[in-house]
């Protein structure tokens, strides 16, 4: 079967519509692949994640700070109870943030996360964290959020990470829409 041969207006509008259909397709996948290439390598201050401490502790230690923000437009009050934490290097630690909503009305958030300098974020890791899940606060309702995490005694080892003395752990939670379910209670009452 042969295509009809396209006319100069025709083949120009076909060849912009592949190009349109071309970079959609990539600007699609360029999140996950992004996310992932970001969790690997711990670019960008990605962590990592484990389901048990680890199984060494070093006598080293590292001190690590805590930092909490609101994305524009997310009403809660949100801070670290600790602002900084020394820690051997293994060692797992427990920190906690508070959340507060103020408003007369249910929010929903989720927190997104980051390490600096992000040469430590590929040894930075969660066990357990809040933002993990979307979290949402009642009115008037105060929280007290667990993140539980270690430092992989294996920046010791790394060319660049080995000289960090600091890790900051930075949230910023923002607003989402609510879950179905608190939705519709909300439309009860």
């Amino acid at each position: 079967m042969m295509f009809p041969r396209l006319t100069g207006a025709r083949r120009t509008l076909a060849q912009t519509l592949g190009v349109v259909l071309l970079m959609g397709s990539l600007a699609w996948a360029s999140v996950p692949f992004y996310d992932f290439f970001c969790r690997v390598t711990g670019y960008g201050g990605t962590t990592n994640t484990a389901e048990a401490a680890s199984d060494l502790i070093l006598d080293q230690t590292i001190k690590v700070r805590f930092d909490g923000n609101l994305a524009d437009g997310m009403p809660w009050e949100f801070r670290p109870v600790e602002r900084e934490m020394e820690i051997r290097i293994g060692e797992t630690g427990l920190a906690f943030y508070e959340a507060h909503n103020p408003t007369d009305h249910p929010v929903a958030g989720q927190a997104a996360y980051n390490v600096a300098p992000f040469d430590a974020g590929n040894f930075f890791v969660k066990i357990e964290c809040f933002c993990f899940t979307e979290q949402v606060l009642q009115p008037g309702e105060t929280v007290l959020m667990p993140v539980s995490f270690y430092v992989d005694p294996e920046i010791v080892n790394d060319r660049d990470a080995k000289f960090t003395p600091r890790i900051t752990l930075s949230y910023t939670f923002y607003e989402i829409d609510l879950p179905q379910e608190q939705a519709a209670l909300d439309l009860q009452n």
